[in-house]
C-alpha cells in the first residue's frame, strides 16, 4: 500500500499556511442566558502551555501513562555495535592457539587511525562511529597522547575510583598506578610478536618477561571526535624462550 494514502501531514494538505495566532484560552464562552456563576480554576506551581490549559510536568497525569514497549514486535532492538564487538573478543579468545600456555589480555587503546601513505588521520564517508572491516584498509593506529590528555584521563579514572557511584554496582573499579618501564625486543623468526621485558623504573629489576603475540586487531573510527580507538587482543606467554639472547634479562621470570 502506498505510504502517501496511509499517512499525511499539514504541509501536504496545506502548502502555504498562513501563519496561525496563539490561542489564549479554548474555554467555552458563558451562555448569554446563563445566570449560574462559571466555577473559580485554582492552580498550584501549575503552569499554562498557551492554550489556556494547565499542567504540571510531575503530576499524577505523566505517571499514569504506560510504560514505552521496546519495539512494535516486542523485543529490544539489538545493538549492532555492542554485537560486533563482543563477538570479535569472543572468537579472538575462543579460537587462539590451545598449545601455548599464556593471559589474554585485551586491550582498549585511544588514538588516531592514520592514512600509510599521506600520514593524514583517515577520512571515510561515514558520519557517525564506525567499526572497520579488519585489513581491508592500510592504515597504521597512532596511540600516542598529549601530557593533558594523559592528566585528564588519569584525574578521570581517580574520581571514579574515589568518588562511590551507582554507574557500577555490583563490579568495584580497581586500578594500581605502578612505575614500570617496558622494553621491547623483536623475536627470532616471529612475525606479529614481541618479547616485553617489565623493569621497575626506580630500582631497574625485572619485574616480568613475557612473549607478546598479537592476535588481532579491531580499529574504530570516531569522525566527531578528536580521536579514534582501537581493540586489541594479545596472547602473553611467560618466558623468553623465542630469543635465547634475552634469558639473561628474564632470569626472574623463567620457570
Amino acid at each position: 500500500m502506498d505510504g502517501r494514502k496511509r499517512y499525511s501531514s499539514d504541509s501536504e494538505r496545506d502548502p502555504d499556511p498562513s501563519p496561525k495566532r496563539p490561542r489564549h484560552s479554548d474555554l467555552p464562552a458563558p451562555a448569554a442566558h446563563s445566570t449560574h456563576p462559571q466555577p473559580a480554576m485554582h492552580s498550584s506551581g501549575a503552569t499554562s502551555n498557551g492554550n489556556g490549559h494547565a499542567h504540571d510536568g510531575a503530576t499524577a497525569d505523566a505517571d499514569a501513562l504506560p510504560p514505552l514497549s521496546l519495539s512494535i514486535l516486542g523485543v529490544e532492538p539489538l545493538d549492532e555495535f555492542i554485537r560486533e564487538v563482543a563477538d570479535f573478543i569472543h572468537y579472538q579468545i575462543s579460537s587462539r592457539p590451545q598449545d601455548l600456555n599464556g593471559l589474554v589480555e585485551v586491550e582498549a587503546k585511544v588514538g588516531v587511525l592514520r592514512d600509510r601513505d599521506t600520514g593524514q588521520r583517515l577520512q571515510l564517508p561515514v558520519l557517525v562511529e564506525t567499526i572497520l572491516q579488519p585489513n581491508s584498509i592500510d592504515l597504521r593506529f597512532e596511540s600516542n597522547m598529549s601530557p593533558k590528555q594523559h592528566q585528564h584521563y588519569n584525574k578521570l579514572l581517580n574520581n571514579l575510583k574515589t568518588t562511590p557511584s551507582s554507574a557500577h554496582p555490583s563490579s568495584t573499579l580497581a586500578y594500581q598506578h605502578l612505575h614500570l618501564v617496558d622494553s621491547f625486543y623483536a623475536p627470532d623468526g616471529g612475525r606479529g610478536e614481541k618479547i616485553r621485558v617489565t623493569r621497575d623504573e626506580k630500582t631497574g629489576e625485572v619485574r616480568a618477561c613475557v612473549r607478546k603475540i598479537r592476535l588481532a586487531d579491531l580499529n574504530i573510527y570516531s569522525p566527531k571526535r578528536a580521536a579514534d580507538w582501537r581493540i586489541s587482543v594479545n596472547l602473553e606467554v611467560p618466558g623468553a624462550s623465542a630469543r635465547p639472547s634475552l634469558l639473561s634479562f628474564c632470569v626472574p621470570s623463567v620457570q
